[in-house]
């Protein structure tokens, strides 16, 4: 089946890998004229690592990144509120990964050039809408000529990211995504590990808050890569859909300025950065429908959502798994997307409404409400089984437990 993809984040990529994988016909399509390596950090779920795995992605990931051992809440007196073991550590089948973004798109892209060929994708091709002929599905592209160019397929796959054009096609009075009041400043320092040296930790509560996890592995030098995430509750002062702004330590840094815990010295980790990048925290609303006969969307394009819980690009690389399943079980192209639809759509609107209640964040706002000061003893603050319950519960609705 020849099959057109618009865009190739890590949502399109892993997808082009799944379906190359069951011997479709793939031609990809990205907006920009030059495929860099942006972001900084990145969590893959164990779930989405697995995929990866049968992809045969998952070994160079593994050498770039950390195969993370542990997850902690704390307080924003750095005191644990609760922790547990992650991916191969807590005995699941594959690992949960922290690594760079932007190495996470290099290796999916070198592996997408290894087998469809490089001749396979365009850069520079914007999508800029599409439409539903006979038993084709055609879609509109801008070029670097400034030229419009026509590409028709059996299917047509929008991973075309949170501003996706297909979207607003279908949803044209959707308008921006949605501000959630709260603002994330991202970066990454060399410093000495913390805790397991695989950590990935997550301090404060919802208006303030502090996460990090290293995305490498200690050098000979002692230190490693740090990504780190500060967030405030903040008024929107910019435009929300500023992505990649450059941000300034004095906006943030004073509200941490005195978060030296006995196991991570958060303002060394903030002023040893090399550049700081601003993000607003935005996600939509759920739709109730991803496709249109031929065409449907996949990633942040079908639910973006608060980077909460480390979904986001999980998510999109669990819809390509179940893309690909869909494709192989259902013959006709239609039927397959809307089994694909059916299956994925509820499962990630759950999430979208789970992360905007802080999902497994809970416990941390929860100590907050209850024992803003600090606590004596954690018994004082939650009944007992209610912190497991809370993690037990989020597991649930991203998949990676069952009821």
């Amino acid at each position: 089946m020849k099959i057109t993809i618009a865009g190739a984040g890590i949502a399109g990529l892993a997808t082009a890998l799944a379906l190359d994988a069951d011997g479709h016909d793939i031609e990809i399509f990205e907006a920009v004229q030059e495929i860099k390596p942006l972001g900084v950090g990145i969590n893959l779920l164990p779930h989405a690592a697995a995929v990866l795995s049968g992809l045969g992605v998952l070994d160079d990931l593994l050498k770039s990144g950390v195969a993370t051992s542990e997850l902690g809440y704390f307080n924003r007196y750095g005191q644990k509120i609760w922790s547990e073991s992650r991916g191969l550590y807590a005995g699941q089948n594959a690992p949960q990964v922290s690594i760079a973004r932007g190495e996470l798109q290099r290796i999916l892209l070198h592996h997408v050039q290894k087998r469809l060929g490089e001749s396979r994708i365009h850069s520079g091709h914007r999508l800029v809408s599409f439409s539903n002929k006979k038993d084709q599905a055609f879609a509109i592209f801008s070029t670097p000529s400034s030229n419009e160019l026509t590409v028709h397929s059996d299917i047509l796959i929008c991973a075309d990211g949170i501003h996706s054009a297909a979207r607003a096609q279908l949803y044209p009075d959707e308008g921006a995504p949605l501000y959630s009041g709260r603002l994330l400043w991202r970066a990454t320092t060399m410093a000495p590990p913390f805790l397991s040296g695989s950590s990935m930790i997550m301090a404060g509560h919802e208006d303030q808050k502090f996460v990090c996890y290293p995305i490498e592995s200690c050098g000979e030098d002692g230190l490693q890569k740090i990504n780190w995430i500060a967030e405030l509750r903040r008024p929107l002062l910019r435009n929300p859909e500023d992505w990649n702004r450059k941000g300034d330590i004095s906006d943030f840094y004073d509200e941490f300025v005195d978060w030296n815990f006995d196991w991570l010295d958060v303002p060394r980790l903030i002023t040893g950065a090399e550049q700081i990048y601003e993000y607003p925290m935005v996600d939509r609303t759920p739709v109730n429908s991803w496709t249109e006969k031929r065409v449907t969307l996949l990633g942040d394009s079908a639910h973006p959502m608060y980077p909460i819980g480390s979904n986001g690009a999980s998510q999109a690389i669990l819809d390509a798994a179940d893309l690909s399943e869909a494709l192989r079980e259902v013959a006709d192209p239609e039927g397959a997307l809307l089994a694909y639809e059916n299956s994925r759509l509820p499962k990630t609107s759950s999430i979208v409404i789970a992360n905007r209640g802080n999902g497994p964040e809970q416990c941390m706002q929860l100590a907050e409400e209850r024992a803003p000061n600090g606590f004596a003893k954690l018994e004082d603050v939650f009944l007992p089984g209610e912190l497991r319950a809370i993690a037990d519960r989020y597991k649930v609705v991203t998949g990676l437990k069952r009821n």
